[in-house]
């Protein structure tokens, strides 16, 4: 039986084999997006089935991998349901710090790029955080404190910066604060308890903000108990009604990761080069269909 840090040099190469090569830097976004990945204003006519807001939500999305592979679905959600301004900056392999100002030089997102910049220059009325909680030593500003070595350590460091990433968007926003949306991780097989106290952290630190969660997480995981991971779930209605998501019909379930990939929903084999999900993928649009659902609860 293969023991956890040996799963976890697994993990930590899928990451970086999804997210390219930290060493080199900020990686940059393909040849078909902008210059801040997959950055779009375009609004599209919401759903007539959809309750859309009196005013359309102007929508930051940040995060890591998870987030890189699902932006441009989220885009298109949004615009389509809500009429969204959007604009999404994520940075594979990052974690909390990376998007704290003061970090440039010993992270994997420029400052341009960093959360309170993008909020002063952007104005969002919702900031969406995904992070499923660098756990391993190859985010640099984490200053090679990781999960394994450590448990407490790593997360007392990840609370401190969740609690000044806050700040630091608080203090950008001014009297046109965001709200930020934490989006809740879906299980982890190999860590659960982490996974567990990292969704706790984010619905505590939006408790005491004023703040929302988006529980993605619980869409990719099977109904009877909410951390239990699985590769396959049920199909939804949406995903029958859809055929090309519902990957088994004739078994009536669908699958959420590939074989050799249990922490990203991506259909599509990994890359060296950080880029959204080519292909249709089920966790990716459950994930998605989720986050813009609480958006639209919460805007005015």
């Amino acid at each position: 039986m293969r023991g956890p840090w040996i799963v976890g040099m697994l993990v930590a190469g899928l990451l970086l084999g999804a997210c390219g090569d930290p060493s080199s830097g900020p990686q940059a976004p393909p040849p078909s997006s902008p210059a801040v990945s997959a950055t779009t204003h375009q609004r599209a006519p919401a759903s007539p089935s959809a309750r859309t807001p009196v005013k359309a939500p102007r929508v930051l999305y940040l995060g890591d991998s998870l987030a890189m592979e699902n932006q441009k679905v989220l885009g298109r959600e949004l615009r389509r349901e809500l009429r969204a301004g959007y604009t999404s900056a994520p940075y594979s392999g990052t974690t909390l710090c990376d998007y704290l100002e003061g970090t440039a030089e010993r992270s994997l997102v420029p400052a341009r790029d960093k959360a309170a910049a993008l909020v002063r220059s952007l104005r969002p009325d919702f900031v969406v955080l995904q992070f499923w909680g660098n756990a391993w030593d190859f985010t640099w500003c984490m200053d090679g404190i990781t999960y394994d070595a450590s448990r407490e350590k790593y997360f007392e460091r990840y609370e401190a910066d969740a609690h000044r990433l806050v700040e630091q968007i608080t203090a950008a926003g001014g009297s046109r604060r965001p709200r930020i949306v934490w989006v809740l991780q879906g299980p982890d097989p190999i860590t659960p308890d982490r996974v567990r106290r990292v969704n706790g952290l984010y619905e505590r630190l939006a408790a005491a903000s004023d703040d929302i969660v988006a529980d993605a997480g619980k869409t990719v995981s099977p109904a009877p108990d909410r951390y239990a991971w699985t590769q396959y779930l049920p199909c939804t209605a949406h995903e029958r009604a859809h055929p090309d998501y519902c990957t088994q019909p004739g078994r009536g379930r669908t699958a959420l990761h590939r074989d050799d990939d249990y922490l990203h929903f991506c259909l599509a084999p990994t890359t060296s080069t950080p880029k959204p999900c080519p292909v249709r993928s089920p966790g990716i649009l459950r994930i998605a269909r989720e986050i813009t659902k609480t958006i639209r609860q919460s805007a005015p």
